[in-house]
């Protein structure tokens, strides 16, 4: 079982025994040291024999298996650790979490600050989530989103009400359809643009305001086929 502990700043963390984190990550003993051998992790706190480690270092176990189920190599890895380690820029960053030349921009947070965003809505499951569909990656102690406008957006929703776990399946879900809308546009212009390199840098907006206006007249015509409530 994990312990809290309270720090010299009179604030409560929870500490976990090597066992213990390696349980609550999902992963073997044997797994957890070696990512610590190859400094993937930052070092536990010492207490006597006893290695002490936090949820800082559970976010980032869950991190590394985010960024492995997408195909990210432990080499890759060790390289996006040691950025995060040394400070670089979040549009650095952006480029080795796999979102180099995008338009999105990345935003810096404290834990505090995120929870503050989700209303109680930042728990273990909504975390990983998060983690494994690549939203989130944790940098010292702070967390990086990959985008200012999914931040805001999703927040939003959960103001409204909508469940932060509902947010992030139908976030999945529209990946799965912008993944294929984004393969149509590309495969367009590589069939009647071969050889223009720029092409797809220089028409992106284009693309973009196609998808706005057809998503628009979706949801029009959606509405259209509600049921009308009688008014009173």
């Amino acid at each position: 079982m994990a312990e809290t502990r309270t720090t010299e700043a009179g604030s409560t963390v929870r500490e976990y025994r090597t066992e213990e984190l390696a349980e609550a990550a999902g992963i073997p003993v044997r797994t957890l040291r070696f990512y610590r051998e190859r400094k993937l992790l930052p070092p536990p706190r010492r207490e006597g024999r006893i290695a002490w480690y936090d949820d800082q270092h559970l976010a980032r176990l869950r991190t590394i298996a985010a960024l492995l189920e997408r195909g990210h190599t432990l080499g890759g890895i060790a390289e996006l650790t040691a950025a995060f380690e040394q400070g670089r820029d979040v549009g650095q960053l952006g480029e080795l979490l796999g979102i180099g030349w995008s338009e999105e921009t990345p935003v810096r947070l404290s834990p505090e600050a995120l929870a503050d965003y989700f209303e109680g809505e930042v728990t273990p499951e909504n975390l990983a989530a998060s983690l494994d569909l690549g939203y989130l990656a944790t940098d010292g102690e702070e967390i990086v989103h990959v985008s200012r406008r999914l931040l805001d957006v999703s927040s939003a929703l959960v103001r409204e009400g909508v469940p932060l776990a509902a947010v992030l399946e139908t976030g999945r879900r529209v990946r799965a359809h912008a993944d294929a809308l984004a393969a149509l546009f590309t495969e367009l212009l590589s069939t009647h643009m071969a050889g223009d390199e720029e092409a797809i840098t220089r028409l992106r907006p284009l693309a973009k305001s196609v998808v706005e206006a057809e998503l628009t007249m979706a949801m029009d015509r959606l509405h259209q086929k509600r049921p009308q409530t009688p008014s009173s």
